[in-house]
């Protein structure tokens, strides 16, 4: 079944150009002019593998819009590619805090997008196309099937980049991991994405664990490691 893509864009030439390019590619399309029609599109079945998502749009902030998607369990692990005119350092990482798997500023080549976009799916697919369905490590159980956790006994889901970092680190328990590994091992060698986007995920995801985020530690200059809890503690 081929991928399904929501543009999100209110420039009714440049959305036109991006879904014929992206429908020659195979993708299966939708197309919305508006945050709201966005959320509403988002919510149907069945559901889109990934938005593209134009920060500048005539009724609700793209930035609103994502933070949406991320908030609502049904939609919250929907890959999200942020599109804009906005190119300063802040403008990414407000995206990336919202949830964002990746940036694009304009102008583009579509080429380069349509790069972005098959390294995200990419990831997706081999998210959950993982041998073992559960990996635990201590007081993190990490469900590779669902891309979820629990906390306090409820189910937490993760995004595919929250989900990557927490894999990476519960199969090393007790190694630090550097931002470079990180970003080698959940972004790719060749993603572009900057160190402070590792950062800015972590920071999500130790939100998402609750009282066991403090096993997540961080050590200044080296990196990031899941610290195994000691039973006799």
């Amino acid at each position: 079944m081929a991928n399904r893509i929501l543009i999100v864009e209110d420039e009714k030439d440049l959305s036109r150009t991006l879904e014929y390019s992206l429908k020659k590619d195979g993708y299966d399309t939708i197309c919305a002019a508006t945050g709201k029609e966005a959320l509403d599109l988002v919510c149907q079945e069945p559901v889109p593998d990934l938005v593209l998502l134009d920060i500048m749009l005539p009724d609700i902030s793209g930035l609103e819009v994502c933070r949406q998607i991320r908030s609502f369990k049904s939609t919250s692990d929907i890959s999200i590619l942020i599109l804009t005119a906005k190119g300063e350092e802040i403008d990414r990482v407000v995206g990336f805090e919202l949830g964002a798997d990746d940036y694009v500023v304009k102008p583009f080549s579509i080429r380069e997008l349509k790069l972005r976009i098959g390294a995200i799916l990419r990831r997706q697919q081999n998210s959950k196309t993982t041998s073992k369905a559960t990996i635990t490590a201590g007081l993190i159980p990490l469900n590779r099937t669902t891309q979820s956790t629990v906390v306090a006994g409820e189910e937490v889901s993760l995004t595919s980049l929250e989900f990557r970092i927490l894999d990476s680190l519960l199969a090393n328990p007790g190694q630090f991991m550097s931002r470079d590994d990180l970003l080698k091992k959940v972004w790719g060698d060749k993603s572009g994405v900057r160190s402070r986007t590792v950062d800015v995920h972590v920071n999500r995801l130790r939100e998402k664990l609750g009282s066991t985020n403090q096993l997540i530690e961080t050590r200044r200059n080296v990196g990031y490691r899941y610290n195994i809890p000691n039973p006799e503690h």
